[in-house]
C-alpha cells in the first residue's frame, strides 16, 4: 500500500473544508445547501480531484448532482482564491454511497439478529416440551 504524504493529505483536507464552507456561505442554488463533502481523492500530480458528496435527503440526489455540477466552475475558481496555489486541481464529482451501503449492512444484520432471535425462542420452546 502507498505512504500518503503529509502534504497530500492536508492538501485534500483543505479542499473538503473550503469546498463545504463554500457550499454553506457562497452557493446561490439553493439545492447545494444539501450537499457535503465527505472526501477528497487527489491524483499523483495533483491535477485532479476526486470529490466525493453525500447528500442529507437521498430523494433530492439527483437534483444535487446537477446542481453540483454545474457549480463545479465556481467552485474551482472560489478555489483557487483561497487556496493560493499554483495550479487548482480539475474538479470531478463523484456520489458516495458509503452511507447507503452501510445502511444495508446495518438492516441486514438487524434482520439476522432478529431472526436469530425467533430461532432460538423456537429452539427454547421445543425443549420445554
Amino acid at each position: 500500500m502507498a505512504k500518503k504524504s503529509f502534504k497530500k493529505e492536508k492538501y485534500t483536507e483543505r479542499l473538503v473544508l473550503e469546498i463545504n464552507s463554500f457550499l454553506r456561505t457562497g452557493a446561490s442554488d439553493p439545492r447545494l445547501s444539501f450537499l457535503s463533502v465527505t472526501k477528497v481523492e487527489m491524483s499523483v500530480d495533483y491535477s485532479y480531484a476526486d470529490i466525493y458528496w453525500d447528500t442529507f435527503d437521498i430523494s433530492r440526489r439527483g437534483d444535487c448532482k446537477k446542481a453540483i455540477e454545474a457549480a463545479a466552475p465556481k467552485i474551482r475558481s472560489q478555489l483557487a482564491k483561497v487556496l493560493q496555489v499554483r495550479q487548482v486541481p480539475e474538479l470531478r464529482f463523484v456520489y458516495d454511497s458509503q452511507f447507503v451501503e452501510e445502511q444495508k449492512i446495518s438492516d441486514l444484520l438487524n434482520s439476522e439478529k432478529e431472526l436469530g432471535k425467533s430461532f432460538s425462542d423456537d429452539d427454547s420452546n421445543e425443549d420445554e416440551e
